[in-house]
């Protein structure tokens, strides 16, 4: 394509160009620098910037297994932010540094992973509506589904921050909102650490529901199984709000996040067995929407992406970084992912996830 084709195309479609096209050239760079080869990038489009290569070292022990494997990026999550207003003591993605990206760079990453194969985003945290009282996210939300244009757009938040005004803003953009939710009664909440003052998660979760009804949002709820609830029957709630999912997950450890020296939480006494979270799960066998995540389906078959956009690998018990998307490429970074694309279709990873296909009932 001759440069000053891009001058004629819209905005959000040059952009999306000249992502994909600075992507690819960071992935070359990387994938020729084992042969000790330079190539001097000196491109003078605004915005573009010479990408060093990483060192041509390779990786040891079991990262060889898939280095030559790039699977699809179709589904993403993207944790743009570590800032939370909770202190849920299992946090697995804690608040280790407080760096958001600049929005344009934000979505520059976005078209890149779209130029990849990405059909669904989910935002989440952290806290997402806690960055710019929920515009950074209600801009991500509309420029994904706006201009590149995506099948599925999610969020996942706690609820706290979320305000009316927002759906209104930025609701028909939005294909799915999961409120997380681990228990239905107010003390267990505070003990696991979404107590908020004076504000009640449980009426907040009612709100919000009626949100979605009004504003066509598809309403999904994600409890973390874990030692202070895996008794608690909740079948008659998650009857009653009758969500499209209800995502059940293990609690989950990850070193140096919520166990370890270096971690910020301690959430070993959060722990439940495998029996406990089978048990669980039997209890509500009844629950039509029931999606259930033990740890061995969880930790490798999600594609997280964090704040700098990086993917972490989860492989060896840690979130453990690749080189960055927005410095490599797509492509590149993602084979150092530790990604189970196997896990991922298995676990049910890809499902009806538009709105306009899901036929709801608002």
């Amino acid at each position: 394509m001759q440069l000053g084709v891009l001058g004629r195309l819209p905005l959000a479609v040059a952009r999306a160009v000249l992502a994909a096209l600075r992507g690819r050239l960071g992935a070359l760079c990387w994938s020729l620098a084992p042969l000790s080869l330079s190539l001097p990038l000196s491109l003078s489009l605004p915005g573009w910037r010479r990408v060093s290569a990483p060192s041509p070292a390779a990786p040891a022990g079991p990262q060889r297994e898939w280095d030559d494997a790039s699977p699809t990026p179709t589904s993403v999550n993207y944790h743009f932010t570590r800032q939370c207003n909770y202190k849920c003591g299992f946090c697995f993605h804690t608040a280790k540094t407080s760096f958001v990206l600049p929005l344009e760079e934000a979505k520059r990453g976005l078209a890149m992973l779209k130029e990849a194969g990405m059909e669904k985003i989910n935002f989440s945290g952290g806290e997402p509506f806690l960055q710019d009282r929920g515009e950074f996210v209600g801009q991500l939300v509309r420029f994904c589904k706006q201009e590149l244009k995506l099948p599925s757009v999610s969020i996942v938040s706690n609820g706290s921050l979320i305000r009316e005004q927002w759906f209104k803003k930025y609701g028909e953009y939005l294909d799915i909102l999961a409120i997380s939710c681990d228990s239905f009664d107010e003390n267990v909440n505070i003990l696991i650490g979404r107590g908020q003052g004076k504000k009640n998660h449980v009426e907040n979760l009612q709100k919000l529901r009626q949100w979605c009804r009004e504003y066509a949002v598809a309403f999904k709820i994600n409890s973390v199984i874990n030692r202070f609830n895996v008794e608690e029957d909740m079948n008659e709630q998650i009857k009653a709000l009758n969500p499209v999912r209800w995502k059940v997950f293990q609690c989950l450890l990850i070193e140096g996040e919520n166990s370890g020296e270096d971690a910020l939480r301690e959430a070993e006494k959060f722990v439940i067995s495998d029996e406990d979270f089978e048990q669980f799960l039997d209890r509500h066998k009844d629950v039509s929407c029931l999606v259930p995540e033990s740890n061995q389906k969880m930790r490798d078959s999600y594609l997280i992406l964090d704040e700098y956009m990086r993917f972490l690998n989860c492989r060896n018990g840690r979130k453990e970084p690749s080189k960055s998307i927005l410095d490599v490429g797509v492509e590149a970074a993602i084979k150092f992912s530790g990604f189970d694309e196997k896990m991922f279709l298995k676990r049910g990873g890809k499902y009806v996830w538009s709105k306009a296909d899901m036929k709801l009932d608002w």
